[in-house]
């Protein structure tokens, strides 16, 4: 009889029948982790550089005051107005500046850091020092209401090593989703009957009933 696709296809999924149940562990820890390795290797890296900024107010305004309004100027950072403004001494589009740069704020203290990411770290220092300058003017427009201005506390450097994972991370990752994966795999797998060599049980016979029994 000639050898078909069926027949093999048959053939394949009779011998993975028969692998031992770890298996499934073991072979979604692996290609887990080859995934997760050829996606270390293959995405580029990401680099972060961070600026801050500071509130500070004026005589006739006081350190809650300027807290409140760092908390204001933090989230109208990522706006049009101010990213129109940083789009200039960046060098890039507003949309870039939108989607590559991150506030943050604290509550204890009248400071605002923002952080801008690529893949070239030249790029994200002169991202995130463009963004903090045009703040600090937008906040200097208004400090006749606001009462309070913002200085530039510390400016982006170059980093010194990218922020995103590194190849063993995600080798790592990979390696544990696979083997959970697996193990979902193992627990999910329907536990077989019973074996053809496994002896069948004998059937019971009841003995005979003596004649006291009868009696009763």
């Amino acid at each position: 009889m000639t050898d078909t696709p069926t027949r093999r296809l048959r053939s394949s999924l009779e011998r993975v029948k028969k692998l031992p149940a770890w298996s499934a562990l073991v072979a979604g820890t692996l290609v887990g982790g080859l995934l997760g390795g050829a996606y270390g290797m293959l995405t580029p890296p990401v680099y972060a550089a961070t600026s801050y900024v500071v509130a500070v107010p004026t005589e006739k305004a006081t350190p809650e005051a300027a807290r409140g309004f760092a908390q204001a100027y933090g989230r109208v950072a990522t706006q049009l107005a101010v990213l129109g403004d940083a789009q200039v001494w960046a060098g890039v589009p507003v949309r870039t500046l939108r989607d590559s740069v991150r506030t943050a704020t604290s509550p204890d203290a009248p400071m605002v850091s923002v952080t801008a990411t690529s893949s070239r770290p030249e790029l994200a220092v002169d991202m995130a020092n463009a963004v903090s300058r045009a703040l600090t003017r937008h906040a200097e427009d208004t400090r006749g209401s606001t009462q309070v201005r913002l200085v530039q506390f510390s400016r982006a450097v170059k980093p010194g090593e990218p922020a995103s994972a590194s190849s063993v991370v995600t080798v790592l990752v990979g390696a544990g989703a696979g083997g959970l994966l697996g193990g979902l795999a193992l627990l999910a797998r329907p536990r077989r009957a019973g074996r053809e060599d496994d002896p069948v049980p004998a059937a019971s016979v009841p003995g005979p009933a003596t004649a006291a029994a009868v009696q009763r």
